[in-house]
């Protein structure tokens, strides 16, 4: 493998890809669908390679439960490719115009922001996520996934190569770094000639790698502490089921809660109902001082809150809890322990709601539901390349508005300035 050649062919195919139809690169996604379930035999063998040397290898089970396909998964993943389709193409569209005095026509119009680097970590399906939506909206993409998913990538990215070559589109367009040393990821961090922007999608050790490294743009997300808080308004029975999902519906996963804070003021009622459902899942109870006594009278695993349990994103069945005193304080605990992508209030008080949502500094704020919504399929866009926790132009699940830019358009009759 050549990085430079790797960089040379995306810019080349991002350039056709500018120029294809919204046609033209619909029924190149709709190829795609159609071909991962007619490999999906070979998908999957390969996928079980990888979760079996996974498990020789101590990996954890989140880490394997984000690892594995299956028939469904794969089925699930062909359709979000053709769901894509659906969507309107952003690239084209007029962001606003004006005539200005001396006649000229102005307008700003989305273009695909070129090349997109993309780093990940163990999920397989971010590979056809990225190739999909970076496809729909003009951009090519290189890709470099973990070790773990090495043997199910590769499988992924000869699907879409073909697929693209069987639409007429180059295949470069979608481009796989197979190599697995450290250094191919600061090579292509600092391919700033051909790449326009790197998304990582992992933990926080790759954030700081990527940023530290990096001579591109890079859009950083999916890591935050999540956090979930229980207002002295809320319906305690129904909030139960509420911070359920969002602890246990997938456990690994970047969008469930880490900590659930509790207004001290119902905590007699619903600390002993948390820990009865918290029990029946298998969930540890990770408790400050204020919480511990009655966890601990419950039937759920409980063990006291040490240093850094705050601060930690579980991806697991375990759950920190914390007493507060009110919704100013579970803001401040917010802002104190790297609230930066998902996180919600279960109240029955509007003003409450108000402050939660104009205070916490998170990409996506809920009220009265469960933070597992913050997915680029469940918010209509598709799918996602990665979930944006920082300020600058996306936050949030990105879909394809996120993957384009916009050029200033001029249009007149001569038009000369004097």
């Amino acid at each position: 493998m050549n990085l430079e050649q790797m960089g040379q062919a995306a810019r080349d195919a991002a350039y056709v890809l500018a120029d294809s139809s919204t046609h033209t690169k619909n029924q190149a996604l709709l190829v795609m669908a159609d071909a991962l379930e007619a490999a999906a035999e070979r998908i999957l063998a390969a996928n079980q390679q990888d979760l079996t040397a996974a498990r020789e290898s101590g990996i954890s089970e989140s880490m394997l439960d984000r690892l594995m396909l299956n028939p469904e998964r794969l089925t699930a993943i062909a359709n979000d490719v053709r769901n894509v389709v659906s969507l309107p193409d952003p690239v084209g569209s007029e962001l606003d115009s004006r005539v200005l005095e001396n006649g000229m026509r102005l307008s700003r119009r989305r273009v695909p922001l070129g090349v997109v680097g993309v780093i990940y970590e163990a999920r397989p399906n971010v590979t056809i996520d990225i190739a999909a939506l970076c496809l729909k909206t003009g951009n090519a993409s290189i890709l470099r996934g973990g070790r773990e998913t090495f043997n199910t990538n590769q499988e992924l990215v000869k699907v879409i190569q073909q697929a693209l070559a069987a639409s007429q589109l180059p295949e470069a367009a979608v481009q796989y770094i197979s190599e697995p040393g450290r250094e191919w990821v600061s090579g292509l961090l600092k391919l700033d000639q051909y790449v326009d922007m790197i998304i990582p999608r992992g933990g926080a050790n790759l954030h700081k790698l990527c940023k530290e490294q990096a001579t591109i743009p890079v859009i950083i997300g999916g890591f935050g502490i999540g956090h979930m808080f229980v207002d002295d308004s809320a319906d305690v029975v129904r909030a139960i089921a509420v911070i359920d999902n969002a602890k246990t519906q997938r456990p690994s996963v970047c969008n469930t809660i880490d900590t659930l804070l509790v207004h001290e003021a119902i905590a007699a009622t619903i600390l002993p109902l948390l820990s009865q459902r918290m029990a029946e899942k298998g969930v540890q109870l990770v408790a400050d001082e204020g919480s511990l006594a009655l966890l601990s009278a419950g039937p759920a695993s409980v063990r006291a809150a040490g240093e850094g349990d705050f601060d930690t994103e579980w991806l697991g069945l375990t759950l920190g809890v914390k007493l507060v005193s009110d919704v100013n304080a579970a803001l401040a605990h917010l802002r104190q322990h790297n609230a930066s992508h998902s996180d919600a209030i279960l109240t029955n008080s509007m003003t409450s709601a108000e402050r939660f949502i104009n205070g916490a500094p998170s990409a996506a704020v809920y009220v009265n539901a469960s933070t597992r919504f913050t997915d680029g399929a469940q918010f209509g866009l598709g799918a996602e390349v990665a979930v944006s926790t920082q300020k600058l132009h996306a936050r949030g699940p990105m879909g394809l508005e996120e993957l384009t830019s916009y050029k200033w358009i001029g249009q007149a009759d001569y038009l000369i300035r004097s």
